[in-house]
């Protein structure tokens, strides 16, 4: 027998790694980096994603009063069933860890118009500050009626997620009495 050397590889095709700390220091500049970037994007989303979703609003209810409820009440409905729905889907199947996550991120999409909206109405940066003078212009209402919308669909949601489990219950069968019957009497 040979004896291995350091550069054949401890499995054949497999090589050691030279210089093994240059993979971890590579892994831990990759991670600050991407840290860094998901940081900075968060400060620059903060600062203009509030902005640029009242403006789309304001633009949608052009002043009216109505029209700003009706769009809450809405968007609060629709993109808090629909996510809800899909997280319950999503956790209520087995499934695998990768597939969960692309619902998850799915059902996070389908409720970015209300957290947007939440970021308006309750950030407390620049950026939220000034979508909630442009809200209060252009789309007066809106943000209340999202709230109300919001809690609809959770009381619809719930209503719904009762009915179906009451559905696929067997139904109950009425329970044999613990006293017996009299006995006819002998003539």
């Amino acid at each position: 027998m040979r004896a291995r050397h350091a550069s054949e590889g401890t499995q054949a095709g497999t090589p050691v790694a030279e210089g093994g700390r240059r993979d971890v220091k590579r892994r831990v500049i990759a991670i600050v980096l991407v840290l860094v970037a998901l940081v900075g994007g968060y400060f620059a989303a903060a600062a203009y994603i509030p902005r640029w979703w009242s403006h789309r609003i304001g633009g949608a209810s052009n002043g009216a009063f109505s029209t700003g409820v009706l769009l809450g009440i809405c968007f609060g409905i629709v993109f808090t069933v629909l996510p809800l729905g899909l997280l319950w889907f999503t956790m209520r199947r087995s499934m695998r860890w990768k597939t969960r996550v692309m619902w998850l991120v799915l059902a996070v999409i389908l409720a970015a118009p209300n957290l947007m909206t939440l970021g308006v109405a309750v950030g407390t940066g620049g950026g939220s500050h000034a979508g909630q003078r442009t809200m209060d212009v252009q789309a007066p209402g809106f943000r209340g009626a999202t709230a109300v919308g919001a809690l609809i669909a959770a009381l619809i949601f719930v209503a719904l997620v009762i009915a179906f489990r009451r559905k696929g219950r067997p139904p109950k069968v009425p329970k044999k009495p613990k006293t017996p019957a009299p006995q006819p009497a002998d003539v």
